[in-house]
C-alpha cells in the first residue's frame, strides 16, 4: 500500500488496518537501524521495536504534524533503547550510547525542520540521479530487500556489478549539491 505519510497516519488513526500495515512496512527498517546502533540484542531489538509500536498507537491522535512520523519514530526508539541499555547495567553499551547522542540537541521545533529539510534534499538528490542509479537504489531500499539475482533480472545488470555500481550511485548521491551542502553543514553525518 502506498501513501504520503500524513495520508497513512490519518488513515491508520481511523482504523484503516491496511494503513497500519504500511506504516510499520514502511518504518520497521528505520527503528531496526536505530536498534542497530545501540548493539541491542535481538531479543531487546524485538522489545524496542514492540514498544514504539505500542507507543505509536497511544500516541496516534495526539501527532501534531503526521508527516513528521519518521523523526517521531527515531526519536521515540532510540529512548526506548537507552531505556533497554539502562535497564540491563551494560556500561559498555551505555558508552556507546553517549557516544551516538549528541549532548547539545536542538529544540524539537528545530529537529523536525532540519529533518524537513535534510528529506527535502535526499528527495532532490535522489531525483538529480540517473535512472539506472534510482531504480537500483530504489530496489534495494525495498523492504525486504531483493536478492543481487532478482535485481540483476529486473534490470538486466550482472550481479557482480551491482556492488560496486550501488557504490557510485551512492557516491554520486552524496556528490548533488543538494546533499553536498546539507553534509557540510551537518559535519559529514548527514
Amino acid at each position: 500500500m502506498s501513501g504520503n505519510v500524513a495520508d497513512l497516519v490519518r488513515r491508520a488513526h481511523d482504523g484503516d488496518e491496511a494503513a497500519w500495515g504500511a506504516l510499520v512496512d514502511r518504518f520497521a527498517p528505520l527503528l531496526w537501524s536505530v536498534c542497530r546502533r545501540y548493539r541491542l540484542s535481538a531479543t531487546d531489538a524485538d522489545d524496542v521495536a514492540q514498544a514504539v509500536w505500542l507507543k505509536l498507537l497511544e500516541h496516534l491522535p495526539r501527532l501534531r504534524e503526521p508527516a513528521a512520523l519518521p523523526g517521531w519514530l527515531a526519536t521515540t526508539t532510540s529512548r526506548e533503547c537507552l531505556r533497554v541499555t539502562r535497564v540491563s547495567g551494560n556500561r559498555q553499551e551505555q558508552e556507546l550510547v553517549e557516544d551516538v547522542v549528541p549532548e547539545n540537541r536542538a529544540p524539537a521545533v528545530d529537529a523536525g525542520l532540519l529533518r524537513a529539510e535534510r528529506f527535502d534534499a535526499l528527495r532532490a538528490a535522489f531525483a538529480a540521479l540517473g535512472d539506472r542509479c534510482r531504480a537500483l537504489l530504489a530496489l534495494l531500499m525495498r523492504d525486504p530487500a531483493p536478492g543481487y539475482e532478482q535485481i540483476g533480472v529486473e534490470l538486466g545488470m550482472p550481479v557482480g556489478s551491482i556492488g560496486p555500481t550501488r557504490a557510485r550511485c551512492l557516491d554520486s548521491l552524496r556528490r548533488t549539491p543538494e546533499l553536498a551542502a546539507l553534509l557540510t553543514v551537518d559535519g559529514g553525518r548527514g
